[in-house]
């Protein structure tokens, strides 16, 4: 992922539009796109600062966090549920997750689940 141009050329572009320069004339002049002379334009008269946004790191988890309780409780009572049936009842309750972030729920805390043997093992053979 790339770095987000720094706050100092940030406030050198709006400095020059402020001083009656074009959004496009000072992207040219301080070498940047015209899209992001205009975006930090609009940024900056928006919120009253043109600075970049975080990026990186997980922003979704709260949603599945916040149904913790609900998860922990179907699972209680369904003990070797799968991710993907996991996921269709709490659909059934108005939760929309993904498998892959029930996943990462249960890798964030430390959650294992085993699935049970149906059948007896064999004595003789494989069973698989």
């Amino acid at each position: 992922m790339g770095q987000p141009l720094s706050i100092d050329l940030r406030v050198r572009v709006l400095k020059a539009i402020s001083e009656g320069m074009s959004r496009r004339q000072a992207a040219a002049r301080f070498r940047v796109s015209a899209a992001s002379a205009i975006r930090w334009q609009s940024l900056s008269e928006r919120v009253g600062d043109a600075s970049p946004k975080p990026q990186g790191g997980d922003r979704r988890s709260h949603r599945v966090e916040g149904q913790r309780a609900l998860i922990l409780k179907l699972v209680d009572e369904v003990p070797d549920i799968t991710l993907a049936e996991l996921r269709s009842r709490l659909a059934e309750a108005g939760v929309s997750v993904s498998v892959t972030s029930l996943w990462r729920f249960f890798r964030r805390h430390q959650i294992t689940l085993k699935k049970s043997r149906r059948t007896l093992r064999s004595k003789t053979g494989r069973t698989s």
